[in-house]
C-alpha cells in the first residue's frame, strides 16, 4: 500500500477523465449503487479510482473496506490533498479535503462474482419474480 499527501493545486492542470474513476458522493446515490458500480469497474479496468471531498471521504472509505473484506479488491495506492473551492454562500475561497484510493481486482475476484452471480441465478430460479402481464393489470374504476 501506498500512501500519498499532496499540497493543494498540485498537478491540477494535468488531472484528465478517467474512465475507471468513481467520484462519489454521500448525497446522491446510495452506498451499494457504488460498491456495485466499483465491481463493474474491476471487472472491465481491473483497478478503479474512488475520488471524495469533504463528507464522502467516509463513504470512499466504506466502499474500499466493503470490497477490501468481501476479497474483491486490494488497495493499491491512497493519496489525501486539499483542494481550494468557491464557498457557494459567502463567495470566499475555502479548503476541503480530498481523498483518492486506487482499488485493483484481487486474485479471487472473478472466482468470487462467478459465484455471486450462480447464486443470484439460483435463488431466481427457486423464487422467481412475479409478473404481470397488461390484462392482468388492475384497472381502475370511475364510478
Amino acid at each position: 500500500m501506498e500512501v500519498v499527501a499532496v499540497a493543494a493545486g498540485a498537478n491540477e492542470s494535468t488531472i484528465q477523465k478517467k474512465s475507471n474513476r468513481i467520484q462519489v458522493s454521500n448525497t446522491k446515490k446510495p452506498l451499494f449503487f457504488y460498491v456495485n458500480l466499483a465491481k463493474r469497474y474491476i471487472q472491465q479496468h481491473d483497478e478503479v479510482e474512488l475520488s471524495a471531498l469533504g463528507m464522502a471521504i467516509t463513504t470512499v472509505v466504506t466502499i474500499a473496506e466493503i470490497l477490501k473484506n468481501n476479497g474483491l479488491a486490494t488497495e493499491k495506492k491512497v493519496s489525501t490533498s486539499t483542494v481550494g473551492m468557491k464557498d457557494e454562500n459567502k463567495g470566499r475561497l475555502v479548503q476541503k479535503a480530498k481523498i483518492e484510493i486506487v482499488l485493483g481486482k484481487s486474485d479471487k475476484f472473478d472466482s468470487l462474482m462467478s459465484a455471486t452471480s450462480a447464486a443470484a441465478a439460483a435463488a431466481t430460479a427457486t423464487f422467481p419474480q412475479p409478473t404481470t402481464s397488461a390484462e392482468e393489470a388492475p384497472t381502475e374504476s370511475k364510478d
